[in-house]
């Protein structure tokens, strides 16, 4: 990376850290989001938003680090990510149906 080029080397390092930095500073965040999220459905995209930024920090690492085996593992976790928040969802709505059956089943007997 940047070896014609003097000092494109120290750039992209520069600028490669400093898209770390941002990344991680957007995963504490979405952390804290996913902690006092309101609802549900808030902390759930906070949880999908946090791995969607683990990726791309992965990814980033991979092209600074020039690893190639970063690649696969980023892969790997986006289908990990991906079950996890399906997971959540579903969860979610079983509970949120059950409750809602609940509801109806005391509403009709009252």
């Amino acid at each position: 990376m940047g070896k014609g080029i003097p000092g494109l080397e120290q750039t992209c390092h520069a600028f490669f850290v400093a898209a770390l930095i941002l990344l991680a500073v957007m995963v504490v965040l979405c952390l804290i989001r996913a902690i006092i999220g309101p609802r549900i459905a808030d902390r759930i995209v906070a949880v999908n938003m946090m791995g969607t930024i683990v990726m791309v920090i992965i990814a980033i690492l991979a092209v600074m680090l020039q690893e190639g085996y970063l690649a696969d593992i980023c892969l790997i976790y986006a289908m990990i990510s991906f079950l996890a928040v399906i997971v959540l969802t579903k969860v979610y709505m079983g509970v949120y149906l059950e409750k809602k059956q609940e509801e109806e089943k005391n509403d009709g007997s009252v």
